[in-house]
């Protein structure tokens, strides 16, 4: 089992940047496929990236060529840069990790805010 604990949110101008991290502890995370996930008021929750074990990654249409996902091995941890941050932005950010195997993210940290001013 593995436990994942965001951190790095927060209130940005809309522009600005974020840099999220999502440390993962229990056992090593190098087999697990990662992602990023986010949920604001009202609104069901939404996946915003995900990473592979291999490194390959996805990205919602909505955040493409602003937020980068990324992941340290060696570190356990993985990352969400995010960058021209809007206020639709706005949410609770979650880190989750899917098993080998496993068809769900069944992992889940207990997300950081973040919060994008007009």
């Amino acid at each position: 089992q593995v436990q994942l604990v965001e951190s790095g949110g927060g209130l940005v101008q809309a522009g600005g940047s974020l840099r999220l991290s999502c440390a993962a502890s229990g056992r090593s995370f190098s087999p697990y496929n990662m992602a990023w996930f986010r949920q604001a008021p009202g609104k069901e929750r939404e996946l915003v990236a995900t990473i592979t074990r291999a490194g390959s990654s996805y990205y919602t249409d909505s955040v493409k060529g602003r937020f980068t996902i990324s992941r340290d091995n060696t570190k356990n941890t993985l990352y969400l840069q995010m960058n021209s941050l809007k206020p639709e932005d706005t949410a609770v950010y979650h880190c989750a990790a899917q098993r080998l195997g496993v068809s769900k993210y069944d992992y889940w940290g207990q997300g950081t805010q973040v919060t994008v001013s007009s």
